[in-house]
């Protein structure tokens, strides 16, 4: 009697368990299902989104191209009176 009573029980509570991971299961199933739809919409967006920064990234590379034209320029400009101030100082001590 007292065996029968026990394995009673293991059924009862295997089934509650059975049921219990079933409606897990589920859950679970629907939360994924859920994030996959947020995921998509956030690539969409960010899709939207990477056409802007392109577009400020050919911006920005333009004008550091254009700033980096002028720096050069600048010391280009730089070096050659340098350069000419000290030719003359060598001519002069001569």
């Amino acid at each position: 009697m007292d065996m029968s009573f026990l394995q009673i029980l293991l059924y009862i509570l295997g089934a509650i368990l059975l049921i219990a991971l079933i409606v897990l299961v589920i859950k679970l199933i629907y939360s994924v299902n859920r994030v996959n739809f947020i995921l998509d919409s956030v690539e969409r967006k960010m899709k939207t989104v990477d056409k802007a920064f392109n577009a400020v990234d050919k911006v920005v590379d333009t004008i550091s191209l254009a700033s980096d034209h002028v720096v050069d320029k600048i010391t280009s400009l730089v070096s050659r009176v340098f350069k000419k101030n000290k030719i003359n100082k060598e001519r002069e001590d001569d």
